[in-house]
């Protein structure tokens, strides 16, 4: 795999910063430690804390579309959260690496956690959605040559994720969506 490409990462952290313009952005760099740093050099994670468009914690990938497939095209990840915690940035740091080391993670995917979310959250695993809390304009992120697509990381429970399998993704999204979640927070009842 190639290195990373710098132009496209500032591109996303950009995009990222204008889009949150008002609330307080971080770019805090994860290092994925021996063995798995080659897979993401320059990987970093954009936290982005409440304010106008949001009472609530945002956490940005920014360094998982580069450099971008084939087609000039690429994913990040977003994550939101109740409160401003490392173990946020640790989560999408795995949701990178997994994605990039092969899993390809897409629209309607699921990845397992391994363990709550948040402690004592029903919430174990990852839904990637498209970002209903912030839209299209977060969602469309263009990069020099190329473009990323900005895809949500919502917990879901166990539950969830089996309804999903045997109902389809469109028939969970709307379940939750009739249930009202409130998506940050970890303590939220399974629509399931």
């Amino acid at each position: 795999m190639s290195g990373v490409d710098e132009r496209a990462v500032a591109a996303v952290e950009a995009h990222v910063r204008a889009f949150f313009a008002g609330h307080e952005v971080e770019s805090v760099p994860y290092d994925l430690g021996p063995g798995r740093r080659a897979s993401l050099p320059g990987f970093r994670v954009l936290v982005v804390g409440p304010g106008p468009r949001a009472d609530s914690w945002a956490y940005v990938t920014a360094g998982c579309a580069s450099p971008p497939e084939d087609d000039g095209h690429g994913l990040e990840f977003v994550m939101t959260a109740h409160v401003r915690d490392r173990r946020f940035v640790e989560l999408l740091a795995m949701i990178a690496f997994y994605h990039r080391t092969g899993a390809r993670l897409g629209l309607a995917h699921s990845v397992p956690i391994g363990e709550p979310w948040t402690p004592g959250s029903a919430c174990d695993h990852l839904l990637v959605t498209l970002p209903y809390l912030h839209g299209p304009g977060l969602e469309h992120c263009p990069l020099p040559g190329g473009h990323a697509r900005i895809l949500w990381t919502l917990p879901v429970t166990a539950a969830e994720i089996a309804y999903r399998r045997e109902h389809g993704h469109e028939a969970l999204e709307q379940r939750l969506d009739e249930a009202a979640i409130v998506p940050t927070d970890p303590f939220r009842a399974s629509v399931v």
